[in-house]
This record gives structure tokens, C-alpha cells and sequence, in this order.
């Protein structure tokens, strides 16, 4: 169990915390409450949005235990944006959750990916 101390010492190193505060520059995309989206710097497809809790979870599992109204908010922001975006029903959603299935930010967020076919299963 971490502790407090750990805690914020994780929030201060944050890179997604960062970009929710506007202290490191992102291509916001929408903005609630409860959520920040935003294009990957690194895109997979044509569309490529990350969707974040403005509050600091490590992963998909943490913010679903502590706050699950979240991740509700999260799936309907990337809705939003998939809609923005001129998707259609046509875009896939990823949590990706520990190192070992690609998490290399450790604050929750939601891949939003669309515009391109999708191959199944993915990588």
C-alpha cells in the first residue's frame, strides 16, 4: 500500500497530471468535469484522442474502485469525441492496464482510435 507522500510525489510527476492542470502544452480536443481529451503525440489512427480523469489514478482498475462514476465519464467523453470527430459508430476503445500490456503513463486514460479499419485481434 502507498502512502500518501507516495501518492503526491506520483501526481507531481505526472505527465497526464500536467497536461490537466496546463502546465505541459496538449491539442485539447473536451474538456468536462470529470475529464480531459486530447490527440496522442504519437497516433496509431488518423484519430487518436486520449481520454483522462482530471483526477490521479494509476490505472483503469484504480479509478473504477475509487471513482466509478469515472470511468463512465470517460467512455461517454470518448462517445463525444468519436461523434466530433465524425466517426460514427466505427472507433475502438482501449484501456491499456500494467507495463506489461503497453501502460507507459501511468494515469488512467482511454484510447480512443478511429478512422482507419481496425484489425482484430490487435496487437
Amino acid at each position: 500500500m502507498s502512502s500518501s507522500s507516495d501518492t503526491a510525489a506520483a501526481v507531481a510527476d505526472c505527465l497526464f497530471c500536467k497536461i490537466v492542470s496546463g502546465e505541459v502544452p496538449a491539442t485539447v480536443v473536451h474538456r468536462t468535469a470529470t475529464t480531459l481529451a486530447f490527440r496522442d503525440v504519437n497516433p496509431q489512427a488518423p484519430t487518436h484522442v486520449l481520454v483522462v480523469p482530471q483526477s490521479h489514478f494509476a490505472n483503469a482498475a484504480e479509478v473504477a474502485a475509487g471513482e466509478p462514476r469515472t470511468v463512465a465519464d470517460l467512455v461517454s467523453t470518448a462517445a463525444a469525441v468519436a461523434d466530433a470527430e465524425g466517426l460514427g459508430g466505427d472507433y475502438r476503445l482501449v484501456f491499456n492496464t500494467g507495463a506489461g500490456a503497453g501502460q507507459t503513463v501511468f494515469h488512467t486514460h482511454l484510447h480512443l482510435l478511429g478512422g482507419r479499419p481496425l484489425s482484430w485481434p490487435p496487437g
